[in-house]
């Protein structure tokens, strides 16, 4: 067939509706998308992400920790336990100006997006009032909003959503069958309940997991089965690499995630959820440059800038500008949202 001869669409005809989504994945399926030999593996991610993002752009994230250690909880992995000795001490809530100077910075530098985590169970309502007046400060600033706090209510959730919250943070962490190996004190219904609740709220989801703390290959890609199960995909999902922390009973079980695996999980969630924000958060300093240039290859369009996750280390600014300067990469504009392409 000639191009003079090549079928045309009729003219002013809208285009086809997008698919929505699936979510209804079964482990099978997505073990299988897991093994595909690499380059299949990630030409099929790549051409997600190309549909739904520009490939070029990076969302820069800052996350502060506005409350430090004393938590009741024994999450295994979690430095901020008040039952393990990590040599993390507890502190009170930050004072409000002092979170807006550091939101302030964060913009200078070039973020996006500002995260602010309490080590609570839940908050109370006097800590969500302080809470809800920097969630303000910060909106005011022109800056995405994140807060991870624990479990919710539905009336805390109303509370964040006045006060202009746009992502409420609270991880899975792993998969529903290797959940009790790591915590004891809370179950994955129990944050699952939150995550309703938010979503019900109006509030946007950010929720991941965590790769290392001894779990297998079936259990990290059961935690993403699980996320994309949901009845609407977390808008930001983020992928920790967990980073050893003395004193935690997660010590004696940790292995090492494999670089070439820890990518395969990276393109198996941007192929599952194909319109999430997926984010390398912490562990990138024990990452070298060409894995994270699998990762951003495989469909990673986020990342966490500044020296400091909460009460872990984190590359240097100026080692990411440097990064992304290599890959022709660039930041994503504010307005951009999650980046997606046109």
């Amino acid at each position: 067939m000639s191009c003079a001869e090549a079928p045309t669409k009729p003219a002013g005809r809208p285009p086809e509706p997008a698919a929505p989504p699936r979510g209804d994945w079964s482990q099978a399926e997505a073990r299988a998308i897991y093994d595909l030999p690499f380059p299949d593996l990630m030409f099929r991610a790549q051409a997600i992400h190309r549909r739904h993002f520009d490939p070029t752009a990076i969302e820069t994230a800052t996350l502060l920790s506005i409350k430090t250690g004393g938590c009741p909880e024994d999450c295994g992995y979690c430095s901020q336990s008040a039952r393990y000795r990590t040599g993390v001490k507890a502190t009170k809530l930050m004072p409000r100006e002092a979170v807006l100077a550091e939101a302030r910075r964060a913009k200078e530098a070039g973020a996006t997006r500002f995260c602010m985590g309490a080590a609570w169970r839940s908050p109370k309502d006097r800590d969500l009032d302080a809470v809800c007046a920097m969630v303000a400060d910060v909106k005011a600033l022109g800056l995405q909003t994140c807060v991870t706090l624990g479990m919710l209510t539905p009336a805390q959730v109303g509370r964040l959503a006045a006060a202009g919250l746009d992502y409420y943070s609270h991880n899975i962490d792993t998969s529903p069958a290797f959940y009790p190996e790591i915590i004891t004190t809370r179950t994955i219904d129990d944050r699952l309940e939150t995550l309703g609740h938010v979503r019900a709220g109006g509030i946007k989801v950010c929720c991941g997991g965590i790769v290392g703390m001894g779990e297998t290959i079936d259990d990290r890609i059961a935690m993403l089965v699980t996320l994309a199960s949901l009845p609407a995909h977390p808008e930001s999902v983020p992928i920790n690499l967990w980073n050893p922390v003395a004193g935690t009973p997660v010590m004696d079980r940790a292995e090492p995630a494999e670089p070439i695996a820890f990518v395969r999980l990276v393109a198996l969630a941007r192929i599952l959820m194909p319109a999430s924000v997926v984010r390398l958060s912490a562990g990138r300093q024990a990452m070298s440059d060409e894995w994270q240039a699998l990762c951003f290859l495989a469909g990673a369009g986020s990342i966490f800038t500044g020296d400091v996750l909460l009460t872990t280390a984190n590359p240097a600014r100026s080692k990411d500008a440097e990064l992304m300067a290599r890959l022709g990469l660039r930041p994503a504009a504010l307005d951009a949202g999650a980046t997606r392409a046109p």
